[in-house]
């Protein structure tokens, strides 16, 4: 199994995934302020893997503190969740797993350093092992959705690479693959960062699951020509009322899914799920720099000091979400605000 992010020494390993196809490098961390850059520099993406690889920055943290003081340390890993925290602000998963490391530090206030280092670092693993569990039941579960010969259309990157492994959206195109369901997968490129192109048609073909490759402006017409049955995507946050935040393009994938009359399903652990928002409408949507849209492989394309909008993200309605699967089963949207997430 591909992992995005492991413990592995005493250590933060992650696997660099803007170096992707091309090259497998790791990066090894041997500071929480390194977990942070590969954070903010997409070496490591996807909702739940952000989520994964904050819990084993503070535990990171931790294990490097120097502190004797239980009092100070406490704070300094309290402040090593503030910096991890800070890097993205739309995958709800980041913020949850950084809650669940500091529950595990209010649990232990009294408690020998030592002692606090171990419970982290077990409560990162678990985060990490809970990941993988969810994604292979939702592969279960979302895979009854599949139909033997479907046309898949996903979007983005939602396999190994964007979870504790297995993958959500990708996940149920394995599982149906496993299944000998004989399907076809296509995928966008997912511009401007390309992760459609480099990682999901990479993790695809590695797997020799049959895809194809597609420009993101192709989807209609895909559809139009009739190859399309099923549209499978992820998701960065669930508002209370089903809204999703999702990679940006998914808006337009769904709105395209329902002229077409194509079933358009969210694959998501419930740990995105966020029931502190009523809508999409209060989802952060993070801006990132104006160079991923004008330049390719490190050459500008567009004209210099031309203005640029480059949002990461944007919300999907719940009306044009057939079904949203989980780990705790595949629900209509409007039925999420009756799910407690799993944290």
């Amino acid at each position: 199994m591909i992992r995005a992010v492991e413990w592995k020494e005493g250590r933060v390993r992650i696997l660099d995934q803007t170096k992707l196809p091309g090259e497998t490098t790791y990066i090894d961390c041997e500071k929480v302020e390194q977990v942070a850059q590969a954070i903010r520099d997409l070496c490591v993406r996807g909702a739940p893997a952000i989520g994964i690889t904050a819990a084993y920055g503070m535990a990171l943290a931790a294990q490097t503190s120097a502190l004797s003081s239980p009092s100070l340390f406490q704070k300094e890993i309290e402040e090593a969740g503030a910096l991890l925290a800070a890097t993205r602000p739309t995958a709800i998963n980041l913020f949850t797993a950084i809650n669940r490391m500091k529950k595990i530090m209010e649990d232990q206030k009294g408690h020998p350093i030592p002692s606090q280092r171990r419970a982290l670092l077990a409560e990162a693993n678990a985060i990490l092992n809970e990941d993988i569990d969810a994604n292979r039941t939702i592969g279960r579960l979302g895979s009854a959705l599949i139909a033997f010969g479907d046309g898949i259309l996903t979007y983005c990157n939602t396999g190994a690479l964007a979870t504790g492994g297995y993958g959500t959206a990708l996940g149920i195109i394995r599982s149906a693959w496993e299944q000998e369901k004989r399907i076809a997968v296509y995928v966008c490129e997912t511009r401007p960062v390309l992760q459609g192109a480099r990682l999901t048609a990479w993790e695809l073909h590695r797997e020799k699951i049959p895809v194809v490759l597609i420009t993101d402006s192709m989807a209609g017409t895909i559809m139009r020509l009739g190859k399309i049955r099923r549209c499978i995507v992820g998701a960065d946050r669930i508002a209370t009322n089903g809204d999703v935040a999702n990679k940006i393009g998914t808006y337009t994938i769904a709105v395209l899914a329902r002229e077409h009359n194509i079933p358009f399903y969210v694959a998501a652990p419930t740990s995105t799920i966020d029931l502190g928002i009523a809508s999409g409408d209060q989802i952060p949507i993070e801006e990132r720099d104006r160079s991923e849209v004008t330049d390719i492989g490190g050459k500008t394309f567009a004209p210099e000091g031309v203005a640029v909008s480059n949002l990461a993200f944007d919300i999907t309605p719940a009306e044009y979400i057939q079904a949203i699967i989980t780990e705790k089963g595949i629900f209509r949207p409007d039925q999420i605000q009756g799910l407690k997430p799993s944290v």
